[in-house]
């Protein structure tokens, strides 16, 4: 899932107060001088904290979520919290600027499996997502200088799975791979197709993963061609019947690649 980042514009408050040179004073004037206008910091998030927020929430860059308790409903967890490195080679970048969201993306992402357990090849098959969240621009400029790592579980489209149970090491065991994998309606170029948890209703599973390097998106015609003969493969390993089976391969768009997607996943009847 690529995360959808945007910028906020935030109009910067004054603060303005009045005063005059020289020696003259108004002796009718309140001697107690106007106070300047402040902004207060917001107290940075709190690790292993439990939110309730929608799909759409949990793509923002800036979260307003209210925590509620763990053993609610809930369907993000924060699984870290770390500290915003925006000085790069002398130069201060704001946090919402490209540079420091890509860092905080790549952190996210490979910490994730500290939580869930699991390989990497694990995670990447499973319906667990990172997504994470900045100070506004505000509170960015009143002196927080956090970020934050939610994990959350995507159950179809454009909704999410309430994180029921414990999720550490929660793909390392056989049960937890086949609550949180990903799993399909039909065919994945199937018109119907659409990707959901595998503990719901499926006839379809993601069962490999296809590395495709790194650098340069090497074009659609390459990224499909690498991934043929291994899902072919993987199909055959887990039907019944070695000279009759079915498979599929995904393989990632110019745009996922960008995001982070440098791997095809390959899909067997269920």
């Amino acid at each position: 899932m690529r995360r959808a980042l945007s910028s906020a514009v935030v109009a910067l408050l004054l603060a303005l107060s009045a005063g005059c040179s020289g020696d003259e004073t108004d002796p009718g004037a309140d001697p107690t001088p106007t106070p300047k206008a402040t902004a207060t910091a917001v107290p940075g998030p709190a690790q292993g904290a439990c939110y309730q927020m929608t799909f759409e929430a949990a793509l923002a860059a800036t979260s307003q979520a209210q925590k509620v308790a763990c053993s609610e409903e809930h369907t993000a967890m924060t699984y870290l919290v770390g500290r915003l490195d925006t000085l790069v080679d002398g130069h201060l970048l704001a946090v919402d600027s490209d540079r420091v969201l890509a860092d905080i993306a790549a952190t996210c992402q490979r910490r994730l499996g500290g939580l869930v357990g699991g390989t990497r090849d694990d995670v990447r098959l499973s319906m667990l997502r990172p997504v994470w969240f900045t100070p506004t621009l505000a509170q960015a400029d009143a002196g927080a200088s956090w970020y934050r790592c939610d994990v959350i579980a995507v159950a179809g489209q454009d909704r999410l799975a309430p994180l029921t149970g414990r999720l550490a090491g929660v793909l390392d065991t056989p049960q937890g791979r086949n609550r949180w994998g990903m799993c399909g309606t039909a065919q994945p170029d199937s018109p119907d197709f659409e990707r959901v948890l595998c503990s719901a209703p499926h006839s379809w599973r993601a069962i490999r993963i296809v590395d495709l390097g790194s650098g340069r998106y090497p074009g659609a015609a390459v990224v499909r061609e690498r991934g043929q003969a291994p899902c072919e493969d993987a199909g055959r390993e887990v039907a019944d019947d070695a000279l009759n089976y079915q498979w599929g391969y995904e393989w990632p768009t110019r745009e996922q690649w960008q995001a982070g997607q440098t791997y095809g996943r390959c899909w067997a009847p269920d």
